[in-house]
């Protein structure tokens, strides 16, 4: 007698089986560049926007026009679409458009958001980027947040049809160099400073938040912020280093409504956080689908050595061990929203080595959204963090200033082609109402 295999073979020879084209052993496996699915994963890059004040104000960095993007933005958003990305990190010029209250200035804003909606392009809209407008002054303003949510009001006004938000890109950075470093905005150098700023800051993106849920009740909120940690060369650890290990999290604490550990809450009231304001941000989270966006690079990750200097310790954990601990901390889907590195040569090794954390976090379950490459166009002054108008060209992008490919264009091509139509988690197909045929193969 035939066995089973045997009389399936004959009738269907080696492996043609009928209906086997909607999953299984002949279905799609992820590859080819992204189609705009809705159910894909979101591959993007971003345009460099930082507009930061420095020399006490007297001096406005403007990344937008240092990096040619004003006279060149139709070629670059050209360049997205040709590379095959659908998804873009895009910074509206914040210290240009507000001109006061409720008083603005669309003229670039409406031209830029015109071709990218034809493009078909998803734009993550950042609003503030490490600056804000002249009349505003600085993070020392407590009336940042109110003038904030009636601008943030204004774009989901004007732009209905975006859902992608990024209110306040990287509020820890913002505060902690505004008034805790010295180098931007008001240049402060204490704890004060750090925590006025910092909580003006997350202020500003909860009403901000709300102001554009008015519009849009199911915004996206994708929070982009630096994932940091500090390792301690000494053999009695620091309890700086401890302190500044649990100060990283305080933006997305006050943001999330996560209470901070009790040395960070004393840290808090001692510089200036009142019980009330405490409160306050423990009220709850705001509205909007929260997506926890970490930024990697190597200089993120630092060790303290016994002689007192600071090394870099890019890779000792990686963008997949510290992410893991932010998502345990919030629970939040996440999005890797910015890396690069400043070496055109080792930037496509780079790329590779950040997309590996990305398949090892989503091996864990853990729902990742999206992966950036920031940015599309070299940056200038990133090495001295734009402390000094210098005219230095950081390496890092997708193209050099002249609109050229760097290695890391084709790099991040290649990657698209092989991942470009995976979904954001494994059988997400299969949550959407649709009478479209299954054609899931493989677990990526």
């Amino acid at each position: 007698m035939k066995s089973f295999l045997e009389i399936i073979q004959d009738r269907y020879q080696d492996g043609q089986y009928p209906g086997d084209q909607y999953g299984g052993a002949a279905g799609g496996d992820g590859r080819g560049l992204p189609t705009g699915d809705s159910r894909n994963f979101m591959f993007a890059t971003g345009i460099e926007c930082s507009y930061p004040t420095i020399e006490q104000g007297r001096v406005r960095r403007d990344l937008l026009a240092e990096c040619g993007h004003y006279q060149h933005w139709r070629k670059d958003l050209q360049l997205v679409k040709d590379l095959g990305l659908n998804v873009l990190r895009y910074g509206l010029p914040y210290h240009t458009v507000h001109l006061g209250p409720k008083r603005y200035d669309w003229s670039f804003c409406d031209e830029v958001m015109q071709e990218i909606r034809r493009l078909e392009i998803v734009p993550i809209l950042d609003l503030l980027h490490f600056g804000v407008p002249d009349w505003l002054g600085n993070f020392q303003n407590p009336e940042l947040p109110i003038h904030f949510a009636e601008y943030c009001g204004a774009v989901a006004q004007r732009y209905p049809w975006v859902r992608y938000y990024t209110p306040v890109n990287e509020i820890f950075v913002t505060a902690r160099i505004s008034g805790r470093d010295g180098l931007w905005n008001e240049q402060l150098k204490t704890d004060q400073g750090f925590v006025t700023a910092l909580k003006h800051i997350v202020a500003a993106s909860i009403l901000g938040t709300q102001s554009i849920a008015q519009h849009r009740p199911d915004l996206v909120v994708v929070q982009s912020e630096s994932a940091e940690y500090t390792h301690d060369a000494h053999v009695v650890p620091s309890a700086q280093v401890k302190l500044e290990n649990k100060l990283r999290f305080l933006s997305l604490d006050l943001l999330y409504a996560h209470p901070p550990d009790a040395d960070v809450c004393m840290f808090l009231m001692d510089n200036g956080l009142t019980r009330a304001e405490y409160n306050w941000f423990m009220a709850g989270e705001p509205p909007g689908y929260q997506v926890m966006g970490n930024d990697y690079y190597g200089r993120n990750e630092r060790i303290l050595l016994p002689n007192g200097k600071m090394s870099q310790g890019e890779d000792v954990m990686g963008w997949y061990q510290i992410t893991r601990e932010y998502y345990d901390r919030y629970r939040k889907p996440v999005m890797c929203t910015e890396t690069n590195i400043f070496d055109a040569e080792k930037a496509p090794d780079w790329l590779w080595k950040q997309w590996i954390n990305i398949l090892r976090i989503r091996h864990d379950g853990i729902p990742v959204l999206g992966f950036t490459w920031y940015s599309l166009i070299d940056q200038v002054d990133w090495d001295s963090a734009l402390a000094q108008k210098l005219g230095n060209i950081n390496p890092c992008g997708l193209y050099d200033l002249q609109r050229n490919p760097r290695p890391v264009a084709q790099a991040y091509r290649d990657l698209l082609m092989e991942f470009g139509q995976i979904t954001i988690i494994p059988h997400a197909e299969m949550f959407e109402v649709t009478d479209r045929p299954a054609n899931l193969k493989v677990e990526v």
